[in-house]
């Protein structure tokens, strides 16, 4: 297949602006101007990737590595100070989604909005506006002020739009994990149909997991240079096994090897590693009556709380909770930076907490896995791994690890009883 897009020994400088005097105190010590010569950073460093139509690019790394400068430029929002990027086709992304919403104008009013900049003409808006409302899951809401719908709400409606343009080049930046678990996979199946259709993808997303699942290959950026770049498990695993080394490196000599914690032992570099310059001293599972649980029934509220503490400050911390199942792979994940959360500063002893409205998973054990970790993801802070078990109560026997609400319908109605009755006698 034809190149989408090309990037060729592409690098990115940008200059840190010179600082000048706020008072006139300063002036007689540093003159009008600062002494110091402005400082020029190097965002991207000889960055070169081909992406074919039909395929799809993972780009994984820690932040500061370059990852949204390489979107950014692909997108045509600024030029490479060294190299080239060139593209073939229409270019569309979904980048921070329901940032461009008016707040006091209703849903369908944004729809209109929306569409229209990122490029449709307002009839095509209006052919598609039912099909966006449907997958959005909004009929009910779509005249009503955006002001008055929830966050969930606010990102399904942004991300339809989005998915309801005629991309050749598709650019995603970490926002795929958008609503339940229903919801999401309902946005990974829009994506692999865009694949289906020819659609060049680049991805940029901290979720290795999903990353390694649905790309056909993966690049991985470390201080704006390719660390490497080739078949997805074995880019991700490098960069795992990085992040993991560092974290193990910065374990500190003589902290006991064991701990109890919530009734559960965890091992050092078993379950639980980290630098421990910030711990986590409790963890809590709990439903939707603030009782604490083990077991529950697909569907439920399930909030998972975590006490921490921080003897020194730690700056912009940023929590995750994920959900595995008994072999390791991760169903769902939660990042605070991801969601728009920021804890500007960590000192002392205190709580957070995340709550998963509809935990819809088949029955079976899962485990709830917590951790901390430092601002650039460069290590841990503190991680537990497969300590907090939950079980799912389900009769549900069917394939699938998903365990969605559901009713058949004949023509357009539902199903009522009597009319399985009859369906069956025939």
């Amino acid at each position: 297949m034809a190149d989408a897009v090309v990037v060729e020994r592409v690098s990115k400088a940008f200059r840190r602006r010179v600082e000048r005097p706020r008072r006139f105190s300063e002036v007689f010590v540093h003159g009008w101007r600062r002494r110091r010569r402005p400082e020029v950073f190097w965002a991207l460093r000889d960055v070169s990737l081909r992406l074919a139509q039909g395929r799809m690019l993972g780009v994984i790394g820690r932040n500061g590595a370059g990852k949204s400068t390489l979107l950014r430029l692909v997108g045509g929002v600024g030029r490479p100070t060294e190299g080239r990027v060139e593209t073939h086709g229409v270019i569309r992304a979904i980048l921070d989604l329901g940032s461009t919403f008016q707040r006091d104008l209703t849903g369908r009013e944004n729809v209109f909005l929306s569409g229209v900049t990122a490029g449709l003409t307002r009839r095509e808006v209006k052919e598609r506006l039912a099909s966006i409302v449907a997958f959005a899951e909004l009929e009910q809401f779509v005249d009503n002020p955006v002001r008055t719908y929830s966050g969930g709400m606010q990102t399904r409606l942004a991300f339809s739009v989005a998915v309801h343009t005629d991309p050749e080049i598709l650019l995603v930046d970490e926002v795929l994990a958008v609503g339940d678990l229903a919801f999401q996979q309902k946005c990974l199946d829009r994506i692999q149909e865009f694949k289906n259709q020819g659609c060049a993808i680049l991805l940029v997303s901290h979720e290795t997991p999903l990353v390694e699942d649905i790309c056909d290959e993966v690049l991985w950026l470390e201080n704006g240079r390719v660390a490497a770049i080739g078949d997805p498990k074995a880019v991700v695993q490098q960069y795992i096994d990085g992040v993991n080394a560092e974290t193990r490196h910065r374990i500190p000599v003589g902290y006991p090897p064991t701990r109890t914690l919530s009734g559960r032992e965890l091992r050092l570099n078993e379950n639980r590693f980290g630098s421990l310059e910030m711990e986590i001293v409790d963890v809590r599972l709990v439903n939707a009556r603030n009782e604490p649980i083990e077991e529950i029934e697909p569907g439920e509220t399930v909030s998972v709380e975590i006490e921490f503490d921080a003897p020194k400050a730690i700056k912009n911390p940023h929590f995750c909770v994920t959900i595995s199942n008994e072999d390791g792979s991760i169903l769902f994940d939660a990042m605070t930076e991801r969601d728009g959360e920021f804890l500007d500063e960590a000192k002392g002893r205190a709580r957070i907490g995340l709550q998963i409205e509809r935990l819809d998973l088949s029955g079976g054990m899962y485990y709830v896995d917590v951790g901390v970790y430092e601002r650039g993801w460069a290590y841990a802070y503190d991680r537990h791994w497969h300590v907090y078990p939950l079980r799912i109560r389900s009769s549900h026997t069917g394939r699938g690890i998903l365990s969605i609400r559901h009713r058949w319908f004949v023509g357009e109605k539902p199903l009522d009883t009597d009319r399985v009755s009859k369906l069956e006698a025939l």
